[in-house]
């Protein structure tokens, strides 16, 4: 998944300026993909350059002012079909704590202790973002599904929000395995606790 698509699938729901898509990207997609707004308007941008989206002047505020509405269209559509049926293209990992985990032994036990209860607390907040969102998603309280669903045939209505259910299940299961891992290591600390580490003014490999 890249921004592209995010924002491509964020304006299925309907047409909005680049404010309003900065604002629920945030509340929304932006759950699953962290953008910042100093790369959504950019891509925006990019996107009506290469005929994905059509744009239109809007008024705003109570000047005679105006801002740009984005709208996908037809090619927009069918780049978003494409990339649903492209194959996942999963990327080499980069995970600092997982790199932090593995050496451990070069802090103290407080200092582990620390990180893991960190850990701990950070996907508590995921979980319960993601528990939160669910409930609106079962409510009908989520505004940018409501509006795609009131484009959608009813027929249809349930594959769309089981689907976003779904990918919600996926990071309430993925932070509770991340609560999992850094309890079990609260208790490995404990056991690992009178062992030595390595010295504290120890010699750097190949050095005098």
């Amino acid at each position: 998944m890249t921004l592209r698509h995010a924002l491509l699938a964020l304006l299925s729901s309907a047409p909005m300026t680049g404010y309003d898509v900065a604002k629920k990207f945030a509340s929304s997609v932006g759950h699953v993909w962290h953008a910042a707004n100093s790369q959504i308007y950019p891509e925006l941008r990019k996107m009506e350059r290469e005929g994905l989206v059509d744009t239109r002047d809007v008024p705003w505020g109570s000047k005679g002012e105006t801002k740009t509405e984005y709208a996908i269209n037809d090619r927009g559509l069918q780049a978003l079909r494409e990339w649903q049926r492209e194959p996942m293209a999963y990327v080499a990992d980069r995970d600092p704590a997982r790199l932090k985990a593995a050496y451990l032994e070069w802090g103290t036990p407080e200092s582990a202790e620390s990180f893991l209860r960190e850990h701990i607390s950070h996907f508590k907040a995921q979980r319960r973002q993601a528990l939160d969102e669910m409930k609106r998603i079962e409510a009908g309280m989520n505004p940018t599904l409501v509006r795609r669903l009131e484009d959608t045939p009813e027929a249809a209505r349930e594959k769309v929000t089981a689907f976003k259910r779904f990918a919600y299940e996926g990071r309430v299961l993925q932070a509770e395995a991340e609560i999992e891992w850094a309890e079990r290591g609260l208790e490995m600390l404990e056991k690992l606790t009178d062992l030595p580490g390595p010295p504290a003014d120890g010699v750097a490999p190949g050095g005098d």
